[in-house]
């Protein structure tokens, strides 16, 4: 697996500070990006949390999914959360080492009481003295709450105080961009009350180690419940791994409701989104169709990586984002002169180097920027590069019409059929086995770019 190196430098360690007027929870940040431009250490909140002990909780359940693997455990995981302000709101992020779970905080603002929140997205410092001292915050007493140094003086020539240098996998890199694809396809499914929501996710298997792991299901509303079903029956929701969901116990006693999001049922696992509603606060998981399998790998995002049409479309759009909570697809088509579809297919590879999330309980896309790029994971990517090399080969023809494709491949030929909805479906070995559920095959990709292209200059010449 290509890793890269990833340093976080802080100006001191996070901490659990006792104050005059009550605890003081200083979050310090690493280098991130702001309406400024890029900033060491930037702050983003001083003030007080409505709720401190559901906050807390949920702090260290994002912390938790960052320090897991839920598959092949192995050494611990160690990757600092991501925090973005988006000027109404605090999101705090991070996925598993597997890559496999992905975590977001997303404290409202009803869940703060202080000044102005800013814009941008950095890093956040977690350490094991502030992941004890958070399990002792009560309930009685008020909580300040620090994100970002309150004071830059304290910067030495000698730079910052603590810094961590971390691997930093390819594919947790990637597994931001999958999320926010996968979740658009999300409706709500169902809802629990507090007391059927604690009783429901009390009764999930906490899971074993290495392979050993629950085998995927499904659930099934039942009244104001959910019931367990070995099959995918209409309305269902599937649960993949219910182990991976470990995380929401730290937070039961809080709970006000449980949110169940997915795509319809059908007869392949999926993923899923499960969100616990608390004062003030929302925590999700999301989870992959199978333990075995990251987010990185789902192929969501390649169609747009593939086509130059949604590299340019990026571009535009990238200038009109302004870390929005709520990214509004339409006002967006409606500044870009872009239609809707061209708006979701930039936004889409927007994704890739980190700049979307998607929130379904909201079912909109909001603005982040983390330090990646859209070329670096389009060149990271197996089937991308094998696709465009089948181009740069002459390896595809495309046969009268449009809607049949041929793909030469050493002495194998592969069809790829194009239906009037728009439909894609392969010959080849990687559609017989996932059925487009793990994005396009190679040979798809490189049919599409060449479409692209033969469009193109067809325009040019007419």
């Amino acid at each position: 697996m290509t890793q890269a190196a990833h340093a976080y430098a802080y100006l001191r360690p996070s901490a659990v500070l006792d104050g005059a007027d009550g605890p003081r929870l200083a979050l310090e940040t690493s280098g991130g990006t702001t309406p400024l431009g890029a900033v060491a250490n930037p702050r983003f909140f001083a003030g007080f949390l409505t709720d401190p002990a559901p906050a807390a909780a949920a702090l260290l359940a994002v912390a938790d999914v960052a320090a897991a693997r839920y598959y092949q455990p192995q050494l611990r995981a160690s990757l600092d959360p991501v925090v973005t302000a988006n000027g109404d709101r605090l999101r705090f992020e991070s996925f598993s080492g597997c890559c496999g779970v992905y975590a977001r905080l997303d404290v409202l603002r009803d869940g703060l009481d202080g000044d102005d929140i800013g814009h941008g997205t950095t890093n956040v410092d977690v350490n094991n003295p502030l992941r004890e001292a958070l399990t002792r915050i009560g309930p009685a007493e008020p909580l300040h709450l620090a994100v970002g140094p309150d004071a830059l003086e304290v910067t030495t020539f000698d730079g910052p105080v603590v810094e961590k240098k971390v691997p930093l996998p390819e594919r947790w890199v990637r597994g931001f961009a999958e999320t926010q694809v996968t979740a658009a396809a999300f409706d709500l499914r169902a809802e629990l009350p507090a007391a059927e929501a604690v009783r429901f996710l009390r009764s999930l298997p906490r899971g074993g180690s290495g392979r050993a792991r629950a085998a995927a299901g499904w659930v099934v509303p039942a009244g104001r419940t959910l019931r367990p079903t070995t099959r995918p029956v209409p309305g269902a929701v599937c649960l993949p791994g219910p182990e991976r969901l470990a995380a929401l116990q730290r937070v039961l006693r809080h709970a006000l409701a449980l949110r169940v999001y997915g795509p319809v049922a059908g007869d392949a696992p999926a993923a899923s989104a499960w969100e616990v509603v608390l004062p003030g606060m929302r925590l999700t998981l999301t989870l992959s169709p199978d333990a075995s399998r990251g987010f990185s790998g789902e192929g969501g995002v390649l169609g747009a990586l593939a086509t130059g049409a949604a590299e340019q479309d990026a571009e535009l759009v990238a200038v009109l984002l302004a870390w929005e909570p709520r990214i509004d697809v339409a006002e967006l088509a409606e500044q870009s002169g872009l239609t809707p579809a061209r708006v979701r297919a930039a936004l889409t590879r927007l994704g890739t180097a980190g700049q979307i999330g998607y929130d379904t309980a909201e079912t909109a896309y909001f603005h982040r920027q983390l330090p990646y790029d859209a070329g670096r994971a389009e060149a990271r990517n197996p089937r991308l590069r094998a696709a465009h090399a089948l181009v740069a080969a002459g390896a595809v023809r495309l046969a009268e019409g449009g809607a049949l494709a041929e793909v030469t491949v050493d002495d194998h030929l592969q069809r790829v059929r194009t239906d009037a909805a728009g439909r894609v479906s392969c010959t080849c070995l990687w559609w017989a086995k996932y059925r487009g559920g793990r994005g396009p095959c190679k040979h798809a990709l490189a049919v599409a770019v060449v479409r692209e292209r033969a469009l193109a200059g067809a325009e040019a010449s007419a």
